[in-house]
């Protein structure tokens, strides 16, 4: 079951499914209970991009601070709930645009079901996760270890639970830091249901190993058309999961928008700082909301050449670089000029 073939499911003023845009999502490491710093960290990642945030739910206070948190933020809230059914009730009486449960750890039908009637009352979509790292022992047994088959059991089971009670208002979540594993979880799921589902490798890793591990599952996911929303997970500043999420999509064709850059790895030829001018030039970029590609070059011998596919280039020297546009030599700056005439250029690139 392909993106354009899942039901569409509508998180507060966000529709998901049924071939609409893929939606980057995060998640908050701040504690929910402080909402000037959840707030803070919030207005960050929609600013990078973000199109939907998760918050973990562990206490009452962190349910009740949704409410404050959701008045001062721009796009939908989902709130993490494990073990407390009450704390599921109250972040949807706190206005809480989906929640995320998986039904197995929260005790019972009853609780189930008051969770259930809540989300019916409100409307409100219900996003049933299963991780690889608490798959329950009867699939272990049954496997003999933790596969995708077991996992992709276990998710359906947890779905049909709250399906008894008449509601399908729901996303699944299947999660494993096994690339593969997760990868053919994943298509087996789309095999079996047309729910949207949100995919992920969960516990990633760092920065580095993070994004690789990320790229290539995530990749591989919606190179098959799997998948509704998205978080790249990584140990460190959410605001780079969305900057590696916004290039997974953009390399997949799959976004517009957002300056892309484009950058030689150096040689010895390379008379500059290239490195740095590359790193300086991506800061600067992250500004402009334009759907251009920009080369940087570094040097002049096969800079102009190589920068013909960019809509800007620049291309470093000694101590002196060429600005190009749309493949032509514009003018000949110096080196420290070069990020500042670049800057120029985007700002007038409509002009």
């Amino acid at each position: 079951m392909h993106r354009e073939q899942t039901r569409v499911i509508t998180i507060g003023d966000k529709k998901i499914g049924g071939g609409n845009p893929i939606l980057i999502q995060s998640m908050t490491n701040t504690k929910t209970e402080n909402v000037e710093e959840t707030v803070s960290q919030i207005l960050q990642l929609e600013k990078a991009g973000c199109d939907i945030i998760r918050c973990a739910v562990p206490t009452m206070e962190a349910a009740r601070a949704i409410e404050e948190i959701k008045k001062q933020i721009h796009i939908p809230l989902v709130a993490d709930i494990h073990f407390d059914y009450r704390l599921a009730i109250a972040a949807m009486e706190h206005g809480a645009d989906k929640i995320r449960i998986n039904p197995g750890n929260i005790g019972g039908k009853d609780n189930i079901r008051a969770v259930v009637e809540k989300a019916k009352e409100k409307n409100i979509p219900i996003r049933v996760g299963v991780n690889s790292g608490s798959l329950e022992k009867e699939y272990l047994e049954k496997y003999g270890r933790v596969t995708a088959q077991g996992i992709v059991e276990s998710a359906l089971d947890k779905v049909g639970m709250i399906e008894e009670f008449d509601y399908h208002n729901l996303v699944i979540s299947i999660k494993s830091s096994d690339v593969l594993m997760c990868v053919a979880a994943h298509e087996e799921l789309a095999k079996q249901t047309d729910y949207p589902i949100h995919i992920g490798i969960t516990e990633s890793g760092t920065l580095s190993s993070g994004n690789i591990k990320s790229s290539v599952g995530l990749g591989i996911l919606l190179y098959m058309g799997i998948g509704d929303t998205m978080r790249v997970s990584l140990t460190g500043n959410p605001v780079e999961e969305i900057k590696t999420a916004k290039m997974i999509l953009k390399t997949l064709g799959l976004k517009k928008g957002g300056v892309e850059i484009v950058s030689c790895p150096t040689c010895g030829r390379t008379q500059i700082d290239l490195i740095g001018l590359a790193n300086s030039v991506e800061e600067m970029v992250a500004d402009f909301d334009l759907d251009i590609k920009v080369a940087v070059m570094g040097c002049v011998v096969n800079g102009p050449g190589e920068a013909k596919e960019a809509d800007i280039g620049i291309a470093g020297g000694k101590g002196e670089g060429l600005i190009i546009k749309k493949g032509q030599i514009v003018r000949k700056v110096k080196e420290e000029e070069l990020l500042k005439n670049l800057r120029y250029e985007l700002e007038h690139w409509r002009d």
